[in-house]
Formats: structure tokens, sequence, C-alpha cells
């Protein structure tokens, strides 16, 4: 019996976090109409941290060790608490393919923090995927654009965001070789639920005059999009580079624009279909590996048995 290949497994829960956090940009179109920025984000933190404080209690994870919580503490303040806030206020304020190409610079950040605070090699392959993909996200957000209005504001805030989200995975990566994925995500949920806590009265009264699909789509996006789709991110990341899993993401734009034709029955023009395209590829060219690589990696394998051959 052939035995499951475990390099595959990040690979697999990377494209599990790309397609639940496309599919939040969805849910967001229909909850952000009744749920103003502050109680949204709230509400989809703590349907969360209740989903992933109830996997701990199952599994008997514990605290993280002491060593973790300084990652965790900055990941939890920057990512799940101030980028949650910040980006659906953002999004109030300009058209979604502003939002889009400015929240877009977030792999770019983490790329060059993840350089500069981390070690993380930059190979050409990796910039080209880079600069390919990022290529697609700005051709998306310009046939997106003149949808709605913008303001500089909202272009800030959208800045903002970008900048809370590179902090965070940067902050989150060494917290992950000192605890779990689920830990790492549990408690930074958490932190990020107690930072939102000021908005609980507006999300107790919009609770109460919101339709049900609005409060569903928020606890859809507390349960998959946040709960699980973090998890198998950080499960990902802590087996591979901060720069690599920024990347990635860039197929989250491609994504929405295929979710939102079939979900939305927003049909996407040319120029949108060929930005999603070029995402894909350039994630592509990213996760990919020199010829080269892949030679030196199957000789480290195979060198172990030639060696216990004898003469």
């Amino acid at each position: 019996m052939k035995k499951p290949d475990h390099r595959l497994l990040p690979v697999a829960a990377a494209a599990v976090t790309v397609v639940l956090w496309a599919s939040a940009f969805v849910s967001i179109r229909s909850a952000g109409g009744s749920y103003s920025p502050g109680a949204l984000a709230l509400g989809r933190l703590l349907s969360g941290s209740l989903v992933l404080g109830l996997l701990c209690l199952v599994r008997r994870e514990g605290l993280p060790p002491r060593s973790a919580w300084r990652g965790i503490a900055i990941s939890g303040l920057l990512w799940f608490g101030f980028y949650s806030v910040v980006l659906n206020w953002g999004e109030q304020q300009v058209d979604a393919g502003t939002a889009a190409l400015v929240v877009n610079i977030g792999p770019i950040l983490i790329a060059l923090l993840g350089a500069r605070l981390l070690g993380d090699p930059m190979p050409p392959r990796l910039l080209a995927g880079m600069a390919v993909s990022f290529a697609g996200a700005v051709t998306v957000g310009l046939s997106m654009s003149g949808e709605g209005g913008s303001s500089v504001l909202g272009v800030v805030l959208c800045l903002l965001a970008a900048v809370a989200y590179a902090g965070g995975v940067v902050a989150q990566k060494p917290a992950l070789g000192r605890a779990s994925a689920l830990q790492v995500t549990t408690f930074g949920c958490l932190i990020g639920a107690v930072l939102c806590l000021p908005f609980t009265g507006q999300l107790v009264g919009e609770a109460a005059d919101a339709p049900l699909t609005a409060t569903l789509n928020m606890l859809y996006l507390g349960v998959f999009p946040l709960a699980l789709a973090f998890t198998t991110w950080a499960y990902a990341l802590a087996r591979t580079t901060a720069s690599r899993m920024g990347a990635t993401t860039y197929a989250v734009p491609a994504l929405v624009v295929l979710m939102s034709w079939l979900a939305l029955g927003e049909v996407p023009g040319v120029l949108t279909l060929a930005g999603g395209v070029l995402c894909l590829a350039g994630v592509a060219v990213s996760r990919s590996r020199a010829r080269t690589s892949r030679v030196v990696a199957a000789a480290q394998e195979t060198r172990p048995e030639e060696i216990r051959k004898p003469a």
C-alpha cells in the first residue's frame, strides 16, 4: 500500500485557506450592509474564538509556551483585531477595485519583512511569480474600479490593513516554531476579540435589526474563513517561508472573481478574467522550484540508501 505524501499536506492546507478567504469577500458583501465595521469584526472574532476554543478543549491543547506569546500577541493585535476593523471600514470608503489594489501590497510587504526579519530567501522564481501575480491583481482591480467612490481616507485605511496583515504574518511565523497551529490561531483570535470588545454595544444593537442572512454570513465568516482557514494557514506557514505563503494568497483575487460569477451572477469582463489568470500563473511560478533544486533534493533522499549498499 502506497504511503501518503505528507509533503502535499501543507499545499492542501494553503489551498483550503485561499478558497475560504476568497469566499469571505462574497459573505462580507452581504453582512457588511447590515453591520458596521467594528461590530462585524467583533461578531466574526467571537464566533471564531468559540469554535477554536472548543477544538482546543477537545484536543487538550492547553496554553502555548511562554516563548510563543510575543508572536501570538502581536499577530492577534495586528492581524486578527486591527486588520479586521480597518479593512471593513476601508472597504466602505473605496470601491472594490481600489481596495483590492491597495490590500494586495500585503504579500510584497511580507516578502520584504520576511527577508529582513526572518532571513527568508528571495529566489528569482518567487520574485518573478509575485511580480506576475501583482500585475494580475492590478488588472483585476482596474477592471473593477469605477463601481463606487474612493476617498483618501479609504485608501489610507486599506494601506494600514495591508501593513497590519504583513506585520501579523511575520510575527506569527516564529510563534509557530514553539506552539501548534491551533494554539497560535486560537489565542491570536481571542486577543483580537478582546481588542474589539468596545464594539459590543454596536454588535448587540445591529444584530437585533439585521436580517437573518446577514447574521448567518457573519457567523460563516467566523467559523470558516477565520477559525478553519487561519488554522490551515498557520499549519502551512509553519512548514514554509512567510514570503512563499504570502505569494500564495495572490490566488484569492482570481477565486473571488469566479465565486462572484457563480454565487452573485456578476459576469466578469475579459480584463477581469485576464487578471485572474495572471494571478494564478504568478502563484504557480512562485510555488515552483528550479530543476536543479529538485535534482539535489532527490539526490539527498536517495543518498542514505546508496551508503547502505555493500561494496
